[in-house]
């Protein structure tokens, strides 16, 4: 049930990962929404030092593994009907973060991370996320993981020894066509973090219409590569 790859729609998914993870930590008292198995350890911070939000980072994993489950399910449908997954669940993805979006600039800033405003809009943003950690798992073939930088990061530090030691040429092509997305994904990934910050300096919970303009940008995209194709 892959989907052929979009050579642009990992980075830019990667940017809205790094950019709205860490401005919904910046905004949800130090709420993961796409790295969420880091929510245990801001969990327990928060108990220690009393802090808000507790209940937020305690229901995130659930969320985010109920939903994920759904968007396979939703996936699975889609291609029984003949249709391509990628294209639903990316306009699903971007209709999410924009709700995230929505709702967090209406009820924000969240001084209580486990107010009910807070929970309805952390959840939002967790979905998103687990929507776009779906699409990345199961619809782009042979692009590294969107939001799962550790990984990355270690096959980025494996490729480069690997180089550094290989003498073949054919295989240090081949290392080398491995290196070039993992690159690019973790540049993306660190230019939205550091857009994430700035613009939340800048201008608040409306930084958040970022990743809504790209996530559209990418739909729109894929669905014109896509025309051109058929």
């Amino acid at each position: 049930m892959e989907s052929s790859l979009h050579p642009s729609v990992a980075p830019a998914l990667s940017f809205n990962g790094g950019f709205v993870d860490t401005l919904g930590f910046l905004a949800l008292q130090g709420l993961f929404t796409a790295h969420v198995t880091g929510n245990f350890v801001t969990l327990g911070v928060s108990i220690v030092h009393g802090a808000s939000g507790a209940l937020s980072k305690l229901i995130a994993l659930p969320v985010f593994v109920l939903v994920v489950g759904l968007t396979h399910l939703a996936a699975v449908a889609i291609h029984r009907r003949g249709l391509v997954p990628l294209r639903l669940l990316l306009v699903a993805h971007t209709l999410m973060l924009a709700a995230f979006a929505g709702l967090a600039i209406c009820w924000g800033p969240f001084a209580d991370g486990d107010s009910t405003t807070a929970l309805i809009t952390g959840m939002t943003g967790v979905a998103a996320m687990a929507v776009q950690n779906a699409i990345s798992r199961q619809h782009l073939k042979g692009a590294p993981p969107t939001t799962l930088m550790t990984g990355n990061v270690t096959q980025f530090a494996i490729d480069v020894f690997a180089l550094w030691g290989e003498h073949d040429p054919a295989q240090r092509a081949t290392i080398r066509q491995r290196l070039k997305p993992i690159c690019t994904t973790l540049l993306a990934f660190a230019a939205g973090c550091v857009s994430a910050a700035l613009l939340y300096l800048a201008t608040g919970l409306w930084g958040l219409l970022l990743p809504v303009v790209v996530a559209i940008g990418v739909c729109l995209n894929t669905h014109r590569k896509d025309q051109l194709r058929t």
